[in-house]
């Protein structure tokens, strides 16, 4: 695999902020998130919890030691393994009053960050955190990746950075020392980054655009695609960027992606489209030429074409408000939506299961 695929992923990233916090449960809880324009980390440090989704889906089990990431902050109910049915406490009434329980040995209450929910013996232990990133920016590569990736235990064992970071961030988070918020947030930013690397393997397989990242040639149209877009690109020129012959180029890139290049071109544009059309600040008779598109007119026909609505109906009606057009078209307004329910699983080298749902 190209070295450079999970800085392809991660390079679009602006991380902004850090919430992070320790839960504590026990008995029959349940816990119930909302949608939330981040990355989630949900680390199991005692105990064990069920991860849910609101579209009915098979819920995945996490047991102690496991690492649970929310690329895109899908909604998630979190609870007791034993738990059946029963009620739930939205997120939002737990978090914004929360009086903090000191957790951690000599813990100040005030800033400990610490959660409890349930009803004692408190057996179960995680730490959480919410990765900030910057809304508008542009997601590229990142956006294919699925909703949840799981890793297990065992996944986790054979990389001591990993496990050494997480093993240290219970304590390192209840530090006052001067930058203290910033070296949070870097050692949650390694956490993530590590583990997509230990998932990128098994997601490549799995994901059309990852899978071609995989491939020398491929992997390199793909990358122009996603972070040059605005180039005027061809069939010629991108075959020429992965080093292949026209036609051998157009029959491999639909094999591995599941598209044509001018496709993938095109969504890519649109996307970015979508996110510049959310932006007011940004005029709208320049988009197009910011997306690659070398008149107004081309731009307004593949956009309604698309989604079935006009650039400027889509600004005037709010973006979120033309989500349903994007739906329609497999496509989201915010780009950063794993909305289908994707999952992958990595498996050790002995085939043991270590999953990335």
């Amino acid at each position: 695999m190209p070295d450079d695929v999970l800085t392809a992923l991660l390079r679009p990233l602006w991380l902004t902020d850090v919430f992070h916090s320790v839960w504590e449960a026990g008995g029959a809880w349940g816990v119930r998130g909302h949608e939330d324009g981040c990355a989630i980390l949900h680390h199991m440090v005692r105990g064990g919890c069920v991860i849910s989704f609101e579209d009915g889906s098979a819920p995945v089990e996490l047991y102690e030691g496991d690492l649970a990431i929310f690329p895109h902050g899908t909604a998630h109910t979190f609870s007791a393994p034993e738990r059946n049915g029963g009620h739930t406490t939205p997120l939002s009434a737990l978090l914004p009053s929360t009086a903090a329980v000191p957790c951690l040995p000599g813990a100040d209450p005030a800033r400990s960050g610490c959660v409890r929910v349930g009803t004692p013996p408190y057996g179960t232990r995680m730490l959480c955190a919410s990765l900030r990133y910057n809304p508008l920016t542009d997601p590229g590569l990142y956006g294919e990746l699925p909703r949840i990736i799981v890793l297990r235990r065992q996944q986790l064992a054979g990389e001591p950075l990993l496990t050494a970071t997480l093993a240290a961030l219970p304590y390192e988070i209840e530090r006052t020392a001067p930058g203290a918020r910033l070296v949070a947030l870097r050692a949650f930013e390694t956490v993530f980054a590590l583990s997509l690397r230990i998932a990128l393997a098994r997601l490549t397989e799995e994901t059309p655009a990852l899978r071609g990242l995989r491939h020398e040639g491929i992997g390199r149209a793909l990358v122009a695609i996603h972070g040059a877009y605005a180039e005027p690109w061809t069939v010629e020129s991108l075959a020429r960027t992965a080093g292949m012959s026209r036609s051998v180029f157009s029959q491999r890139f639909k094999e591995l992606v599941g598209e044509t290049p001018m496709r993938r071109l095109t969504v890519r544009r649109l996307q970015e489209a979508m996110r510049l059309l959310a932006d007011t600040s940004v005029a709208q008779q320049d988009i197009a030429g910011r997306v690659g598109y070398r008149s107004q007119v081309g731009f307004h026909l593949a956009f309604r074409k698309e989604f079935d609505v006009t650039p400027g109906a889509y600004r005037a009606e709010g973006a979120y408000r033309a989500e349903g057009a994007a739906v329609r078209s497999g496509n989201d307004p915010r780009g950063v939506r794993g909305k289908d329910g994707r999952s992958s699983e990595v498996r050790g080298q002995d085939g043991s299961s270590s999953q990335a749902r």
